[in-house]
């Protein structure tokens, strides 16, 4: 059976390739983005099963009259992907105070406004899925992008505490967690802070690193991305690519032996 979509930030990378081949097999999409002229091929070529939709994520009324105009458009929602995002590069002392909660605004209140709107509705309708888009960096950190890990680390904390609330009433929840895909992410679409020139070695390296980086595309995230939504019992976590899979073990791996290494001293903190 056909599944209606709402996805945020469906203008490129991730959100542009999932509607446009959600569309392609049969789906119907609700589409948002800021210029929803970047959607007008869509529309040509897929009709009334496209709805696009301005919006600005960090809107919160606007978030809420979003989801309800697509409930309306398609009768159902059975997938919400809050895919709305963007990365801010700097040095924890570098990011100001606007910076922060912008990123916040944008990456967490975002999809939290988008998620509450939801959720009644695929109660009454008696479920649906979830999809909130994190990163690896929402499971790991990596230094130049705190406030980005920070954003995505808050994402994934109350995703976690809202499938344990919602299992009851039929809805499913997964985070995505890509690696680093070819998009713009790091590109126009990404904020960067003045830089502190005792910074600038770390930046160095890590521009060399990301020089010589080539990722997969966000068509290749494809095939996992439907086989997550048809499923009767979707993962609760899904990292898209081997980098990233690799990364998320690795990083477990060392907080666990931590962990272990420490344990006596865990312990010393019960009650005699």
């Amino acid at each position: 059976m056909s599944k209606s979509w709402f996805i945020t930030g469906a203008s490129r990378g991730f959100g542009r390739a999932w509607t446009a081949a959600a569309l392609e097999r049969g789906d119907r999409v609700a589409a948002t983005a800021r210029d929803t002229s970047t959607l007008s091929d869509l529309v040509d070529r897929f009709g009334d099963a496209v709805l696009p939709i301005e919006l600005d994520v960090t809107d919160h009324a606007a978030d809420v009259g979003a989801v309800q105009a697509a409930h309306r458009h398609f009768g159902r929602l059975d997938v919400v992907v809050n895919n709305a995002g963007y990365g801010h590069f700097g040095a924890i002392e570098e990011v100001t105070a606007d910076e922060a909660r912008a990123q916040m605004e944008t990456n967490f209140f975002g999809a939290l406004w988008i998620t509450q709107s939801t959720i009644p509705l695929m109660r009454e309708q008696g479920g649906g899925h979830i999809l909130q888009v994190s990163s690896v960096g929402g499971v790991t950190s990596f230094p130049n992008l705190g406030i980005y890990n920070a954003s995505k680390w808050a994402l994934e904390g109350f995703t976690e505490a809202l499938a344990q609330e919602v299992a009851g009433f039929g809805i499913k929840t997964t985070l995505v967690e890509p690696s680093a895909f070819e998009t713009d992410w790091a590109g126009s679409s990404a904020s960067r802070s003045r830089p502190n020139p005792h910074y600038q070695p770390l930046r160095d390296r890590t521009a060399e690193y990301w020089g010589s980086y080539v990722g997969p595309t966000p068509e290749d995230s494809l095939e996992a991305i439907f086989q997550t939504v048809d499923a009767a019992e979707p993962p609760s976590r899904l990292i898209l690519a081997s980098s990233g899979y690799d990364q998320v073990l690795a990083a477990h791996e060392q907080r666990i032996a931590t962990w272990r290494e420490w344990e006596k001293v865990t312990r010393s903190a019960d009650p005699d």
